[in-house]
């Protein structure tokens, strides 16, 4: 065991002084109680008193047990009382210095005392999560698996349509972009750039962004999702729509035109 600190050491024989003197000084005023108890003893009992004999003798033998018990749980230690002239009565010093042991006797550990179930918890308690390996990976990759294949197949059997050279001296009317683009080339067409080109496309991308942090429903149900579905829907609709108008509704010069009338100006 790590030994005692010098200052908690004096401090624990102060105090183990100062309740050894208490104890002495009750001890002897009980002692005085029950000799002038004893002394009106026979006085009340001529006098009428009506407290039994036998329960005065076993109030006696109580006091005189318990007398002894404070005596000898004081730790074997020797104190002694000197009565001065003006009949006060000093505890002496402590003798030899006190075990290093704790209430009772005990000596064990704290950590040995203490059960581990009120410092660490030692249950697995059930929880409604998964680790990200295996369970999202596994799926993630074989969906990435899936879609390679499918691209591979799929260019096997049908050839990407190619244009010819570029003519420098040409330009094509009406020139457009992809068609993942063309939602953008047709905003262009009605705001100016930096609002078609930086605001607009900002705007959504934030709003789509901050749409896990707005919308915190657990649930995987579409019933229960109305606001995530809501929002998801009228982007898709927004740049489905640019895009259709762009691929099929605009002709020589970028202008508006019925592809029923002047037919499509678009090649994939």
């Amino acid at each position: 065991m790590t030994e005692i600190p010098e200052h908690l050491r004096k401090r624990a024989e102060e105090a183990k002084a100062k309740a050894a003197a208490k104890k002495a000084a009750e001890s002897s005023s009980d002692d005085a109680a029950t000799s002038s108890a004893a002394a009106t003893e026979p006085a009340a009992a001529e006098g009428g008193s009506k407290i039994p004999a036998h329960l005065l003798e076993r109030s006696k033998a109580a006091k005189d047990r318990a007398a002894g018990g404070e005596t000898a749980g004081g730790g074997g230690t020797a104190t002694a009382v000197a009565t001065a002239g003006g009949g006060g009565s000093t505890p002496a010093v402590m003798g030899p210095a006190p075990a290093m042991t704790g209430p009772g006797g005990h000596t064990q550990r704290l950590l040995t005392v203490v059960k581990s179930g009120s410092i660490q918890d030692v249950k697995a308690l059930p929880q409604d999560k998964v680790h990200t390996w295996p369970h999202l990976l596994v799926v993630e990759f074989g969906a990435a698996l899936a879609c390679t294949a499918f691209l591979l197949f799929f260019s096997i059997f049908v050839n990407a349509p190619f244009l010819e050279l570029a003519n420098v001296n040409e330009t094509p009317n009406p020139s457009k972009a992809p068609w993942y683009f063309l939602g953008l080339q047709e905003l262009l067409t009605m705001f100016h750039p930096m609002v078609a080109g930086v605001t607009i496309p900002g705007m959504g991308l934030i709003l789509l962004i901050m749409a896990p942090y707005m919308d915190k429903n657990p649930s995987n149900k579409p019933e229960d999702r109305k606001f995530a579905i809501t929002l998801m829907t009228v982007h898709l609709m927004f740049w489905s729509v640019l895009v259709i108008i762009g691929s099929f509704f605009r002709g020589p010069g970028f202008n508006f035109v019925f592809p029923w009338d002047a037919g499509i100006f678009f090649d994939l």
